[in-house]
């Protein structure tokens, strides 16, 4: 699900919640040693999100969120802030090559520079945490 989450919506926030579960405590955050990514540049993207950041003009950037049932890629266009709202079973990862991530979800998909160690080591807790808490988990 791809949505505009500038804005505070309370029905909005009830369908993420229901998609990728509710955002973690601030003690399960410290826990997990935090649950964001580094900030990532954007390579290329499906022609949804492209049409969006090829409104201005910037190097596109983004970042992701860790969800107990998924995840959030935000990125922003010109004002607005918009998040792909990624199930863990919807989500395909895949190592283009030694710098570069694809995440893929249905008709999206971002792919994304992966130069520092952070970015890898992110991407291995995401694994890591779908292959915990995704839908084969049991």
């Amino acid at each position: 699900m791809l949505a505009n989450v500038s804005y505070n919506n309370p029905k909005q926030e009830e369908k993420i919640n229901a998609l990728v579960g509710p955002s973690y405590s601030f003690k399960e955050r410290i826990k997990m040693k935090g649950i964001g990514s580094p900030k990532m540049q954007i390579m290329s993207s499906s022609v949804t999100i492209n049409n969006l950041l090829c409104l201005d003009h910037n190097t596109d950037y983004c970042s992701i969120e860790l969800r107990p049932k998924g995840i959030i890629i935000r990125f922003r266009s010109l004002l607005e802030t918009y998040g792909l709202i990624i199930p863990y079973y919807k989500l395909t990862l895949f190592k283009e090559d030694i710098a570069q991530y694809s995440v893929y979800m249905d008709q999206y998909f971002i792919k994304v520079k992966s130069d520092t160690k952070a970015i890898q080591k992110f991407f291995k807790e995401v694994l890591d945490y779908k292959a915990t808490y995704g839908p084969t988990a049991s």
